[in-house]
């Protein structure tokens, strides 16, 4: 390789630290490699390192664009957003035309108006509309972004403990600096893995209660039009039927989440009460990271991919995982029961929709699989059909504001236990109630007679209080007339002489 050539690779290499590490740190950075017997020329080769400056700039600014976290914190939100946009247009991601939104607008109205005899909630209020794929990856980023952040600061903390492990300078040049460009990096891979899973959700979903998690910050209901269309197709039932099948799921989810005020605060505090407590597999991460290059993205992305970063789930972690997995199922079920019974006089095809709508749940998609692999969570309530059960057991027997009842309290929710024997739930419930009443009025009259107790001490404080100041003010009386009659007895003239003298 001739003397330019070898030059130009170096000045490749040099403004390839420089964008990652700084003018000094790239400096330190070649002076280290350069001590090590660095070859530029042959890395540069190696590496696919383009030698044109037009090139090499062009690939800098996209690396800095990778790198760039204006917002701090573990994830680089920049880029999952960039990423995600360009995975819900994989595919296509048509406009949604003035009809269509019409068609939506008109299904999510007419839904109301039959949940209303199905169901005891009223409607939710809010926009009902129609989206694309990527108005959903806009709509829905947010609450991602509170889900995925407790999760990427334990991976990015365990990534720079196992490269650390390795006992070598993994960015030459930097020593202990080196964690803050590891942090940096691994928000990006983050970044980019949450970014691909959304997008790919975004493709997925029907709207916005598809994954049982309320990822829109207010009341509202939407359906993707893209991803109706392509579910319908293939179908035996027409496109409006479908359209409106999900419509009333949609709603009803929406009316769940509007008017149940503490569900939603309670199924995303179950999801980062899981998320706070996890620890990561550091000796299998430290056995992947030893074929990783830390300076490839794409590499890490890939070992995020392939689930080497591991979870350890712990006592804690289990039991808010089975929190959540039953809440999530109850959710999913009484949508699916609410659903039910709110179609079944207008829609012929609701049958055989509903169980569609199962077996796909069942299957899962390529999104659910990467959150699974990314944090070890399902987005798939796997017990929703025995949820459904217990709620049409609910409605059986006490109708439709019984069913809606057990949404008054958290702590009258059915657990896995009472899903494993839905019949039975309806005595135990009332067996609960009693123990609550009677708990309550056990702790009322306690608390009656603690008052009762409480005021007759008080009245006998006052009552002696008020008795000792007579006593007192009589003595105070009587001392005084005597030293009266002593001074009329005792007391001398102003001559001198005293009255018996005179």
């Amino acid at each position: 390789m001739s003397d330019e050539t070898d030059d130009d690779a170096r000045r490749t290499w040099r403004a390839l630290l420089r964008s990652m590490l700084g003018e000094e740190g790239a400096e330190e950075a070649m002076r280290a490699l350069e001590a090590n017997g660095f070859d530029p020329g042959a890395m540069a080769q190696a590496a696919g390192l383009p030698l044109d400056p037009a090139q090499l700039q062009s690939m800098m600014a996209q690396m800095q664009r990778m790198l760039a976290n204006p917002g701090g914190g573990p994830v680089n939100w920049t880029l999952a957003h960039d990423v995600a946009r360009q995975a819900a247009h994989t595919g296509g991601d048509p406009s949604v035309t003035a009809a269509q939104a019409a068609q939506v607008t008109s299904a999510l109205g007419v839904a109301d108006l039959w949940l209303d005899v199905a169901t005891d909630l009223p409607p939710a209020g809010g926009r009902q509309e129609a989206w694309s794929r990527a108005t959903w990856v806009e709509s829905t980023l947010p609450t991602w972004k509170r889900l995925a952040e407790p999760i990427a600061a334990s991976v990015a903390q365990a990534l720079v403990t196992a490269l650390a492990s390795r006992g070598e300078d993994v960015v030459p040049g930097m020593g202990a600096d080196a964690s803050g460009v590891l942090r940096q990096l691994g928000g990006t891979v983050f970044g980019m893995q949450v970014g691909q899973a959304v997008g790919t959700l975004a493709s997925e979903v029907f709207g916005v209660s598809d994954t049982g998690l309320p990822l829109l910050e207010t009341p509202g209901s939407a359906l993707v039009v893209a991803n109706v269309a392509a579910f319908a197709d293939g179908l035996d039932a027409p496109v409006d039927e479908v359209r409106h099948f999900l419509a009333v799921r949609e709603v009803a989810h929406a009316r769940l989440f509007a008017h149940v005020p503490w569900l939603r605060a309670h199924v995303l505090g179950l999801v980062e009460e899981y998320s706070r407590g996890i620890v990561i597999d550091t000796e299998r991460m430290e056995d992947a990271v030893r074929s990783i290059d830390p300076s490839d993205p794409e590499a890490l992305r890939g070992a995020l991919s392939s689930g080497v970063f591991a979870l350890e789930r712990s006592e804690a972690q289990e039991a808010a995982l089975g929190r959540l997995e039953t809440a999530l199922a109850l959710i999913e079920g009484w949508v699916e029961d609410v659903t039910a019974r709110a179609v079944a006089p207008h829609l012929p095809h609701a049958v055989p929709l509903r169980e569609m709508l199962r077996r796909r749940r069942a299957a899962g998609g390529p999104a659910e699989q990467t959150f699974a692999a990314l944090v070890g969570l399902e987005l798939r309530p796997r017990r929703a059909r025995e949820a459904a059960v217990l709620w049409a057991s609910l409605v059986e027997h006490g109708g439709a504001a019984e069913r809606e009842s057990v949404w008054e309290h958290p702590d009258l929710l059915p657990t896995a236990d009472d899903l494993d024997d839905a019949a039975g739930y309806r005595e135990r419930r009332a067996a609960r109630l009693v123990e609550s009443t009677d708990l309550d009025s056990a702790l009322a009259d306690l608390l009656a007679t603690g008052e009762a107790e409480w005021a007759a001490e008080r009245d006998a404080v006052d009552g002696g209080a008020h008795a000792g100041g007579g006593a007192v003010e009589r003595e105070s009386a009587a001392d005084k007339s005597d030293g009266e009659s002593e001074d009329v007895a005792d007391g001398d003239d102003d001559d001198g002489s005293s009255s018996r003298e005179r």
